[in-house]
């Protein structure tokens, strides 16, 4: 079963904004992910954040690859429009629909298998170009429908659950959207709900490419050696009656902390992380100190979260393209194929 429909029920008390909806009314279908997945605190964290930003779901329309990450459009904003793309297609695709409906709002929500490695290229080109849209990487350095191998955002040294060590130089697409031009860049941590949601409010807002790089736990990949709940030990004793897998729940990792602080956070496996968030007098508005900024904290071993650079003054790709306001998609026969008269004045133009 890929899905499972959420029981239509609404309490009569729930909070509902100026449309009459309630957070209950972005919610999509029930989440089939391992219980803990930092992709589901992602989920509720859009859910949140297009329920406070009043958005009438019909006018959102959401994209995806392939992989965990790109399963999570099913489980946020039911009512809207959505498309599941093939792997590292998702950039392109969501461009195509952006040239053809400019009324639409845009999120495209991939992982760092997704964006990092076959979809890199489209993802370059995606943020380059400058399209009106949330780009959202869940990024948790495996791939997670493969058992676990290391995706290109995977650090250096780090060890996989079998405990082979990381060779490869890592990808950091946050890095990789300043270089190429994105106008609106953060990075945050799926359990940080407090800094996620308000990211995600001045994203939607933003007209440009906005791009949000979410470091979210992958809890299936930390059973160990002598625990006999472990995938290895299951199998070991079970190959007579069936192959199943069985991921025990854990517990979604949660964080508040204070800007300007690092805060460590270990991960079910036992790994940790030093999250250090930027500090509340940060200059948002310099491209160049915002990619200084992250090489000297990576470098002592930190993962910077927060808004990193927001081009106030942004255009997108329909201002670059010079389009008419009219939706594409909206434009009939005669405004497409006006005749020979106009196609004249165009050549006389151009003599």
């Amino acid at each position: 079963m890929t899905y499972i429909l959420k029981p239509q029920l609404h309490h009569p008390s729930l909070p509902t904004n100026s449309l009459g909806y309630t957070r209950r009314d972005y919610e999509g279908s029930v989440s089939t992910l391992c219980a803990g997945c930092g992709h589901d605190s992602i989920s509720a964290a859009i859910i949140q954040a297009c329920f406070e930003l009043e958005l009438p779901p019909h006018r959102v329309a959401k994209l995806s690859g392939i992989g965990c990450s790109s399963k999570t459009p099913d489980y946020f904003l039911g009512a809207s429009h959505g498309f599941n793309t093939v792997h590292g297609r998702m950039p392109s695709v969501l461009t195509g629909a952006n040239l053809a409906n400019r009324d639409l709002i845009y999120l495209g929500v991939s992982g760092d298998g997704d964006s990092a490695s076959i979809g890199f290229g489209q993802f370059a080109h995606a943020i380059r170009r400058g399209v009106n849209m949330t780009y959202i990487v869940e990024n948790n350095g495996v791939y997670g429908l493969t058992k676990g191998q290391f995706s290109a955002t995977a650090d250096r040294g780090s060890k996989s659950k079998r405990g082979v060590t990381n060779t490869d130089n890592s990808i950091d697409l946050v890095a990789i959207a300043l270089q190429l031009g994105a106008t609106y860049v953060a990075r945050s941590f799926s359990g940080d709900k407090q800094q996620l949601v308000p990211i995600l409010k001045g994203a939607i807002e933003h007209k440009g490419a906005a791009f949000i790089d979410v470091i979210s736990p992958c809890i299936a990949f930390n059973n160990h050696a002598g625990s006999t709940k472990s995938f290895d030990y299951v199998r070991e004793h079970n190959e007579a009656v069936n192959r199943l897998d069985f991921i025990s729940g854990r517990a979604p990792i949660e964080i508040n902390y204070d800007p300007g602080t690092v805060q460590i956070v270990e991960q079910h496996d036992g790994s940790k992380l030093a999250l250090r968030k930027i500090d509340a007098d940060y200059d948002v508005n310099d491209r160049t100190a915002a990619m200084g900024f992250l090489q000297r904290h990576a470098a002592g071993g930190q993962i910077v979260t927060g808004l990193l650079y927001v081009e106030s003054e942004a255009s997108d790709l329909h201002t670059h393209l010079s389009t008419v306001e009219r939706p594409l998609n909206q434009l009939g026969e005669q405004d497409l194929c006006p005749g020979s008269t106009a196609l004249a004045k165009i050549n006389a133009a151009l003599r």
